[in-house]
């Protein structure tokens, strides 16, 4: 069992780590356990909220066991609408990334993590709706030299966002505190009580 002072000291050091301008958005992903693998590395790298757009499938039922009680930390935002979604994250400055392979889109490794990023990741066998696209700003792609042209939708999040850590800490956004005092207090609160 973890004495309170160091649990304390865990959650605030976690909270301080917490990287705001980055959020991922779930396009109808049909397996629960790739949302649960994307939730649980959406925490590792600091993510505050993801957001889930579900429009023909199911809203997923996540257990805390498959997610290891990651979507505990985060804010899961549910949208049934890409026009909800959408202003949501336009209402806060977020460019839209869509994953999505065209001749347009440019390598993971060129998207600007100085921005405020909502990844935007599809449904495993569709992958992201034309109709999605069309609120997207621009679409990224992660480079392929197989003859699969595709990760699974938890392995291409994982390493889109593992990209976005490694910015965050070459750029020492993890050792400065990114959440505005009055949220990181009003959050610090609400997880003590967890």
């Amino acid at each position: 069992m973890i004495k309170t002072e160091e649990r304390q000291e865990r959650i605030e050091s976690v909270l301080k780590q917490k990287q705001p301008s980055l959020t991922v958005v779930l396009e109808n992903i049909h397996d629960p356990h790739n949302v649960s693998a994307i939730f649980r590395t959406c925490d590792a790298v600091g993510v505050m909220e993801v957001h889930l757009v579900y429009t023909f499938e199911s809203f997923p039922e996540i257990s805390k066991e498959s997610s290891v009680s990651a979507s505990k930390w985060m804010k899961i935002v549910k949208h049934k609408s890409f026009e909800d979604c959408h202003a949501y994250l336009k209402a806060r400055n977020f460019i839209i990334a869509a994953s999505h392979l065209d001749i347009y889109s440019r390598t993971h490794g060129k998207i600007d993590f100085n921005e405020n990023i909502a990844l935007v990741f599809g449904n495993e066998h569709r992958g992201i709706t034309e109709e999605y696209l069309k609120y997207c700003d621009f679409s990224f792609r992660i480079p392929m030299h197989g003859m699969i042209q595709s990760l699974n939708v938890s392995v291409a999040a994982a390493v889109c966002l593992y990209e976005a850590e490694r910015n965050f800490r070459n750029t020492g956004k993890y050792n400065s505190l990114q959440l505005e005092n009055a949220l990181y207090e009003k959050i610090l609160k609400e997880w003590l009580l967890k």
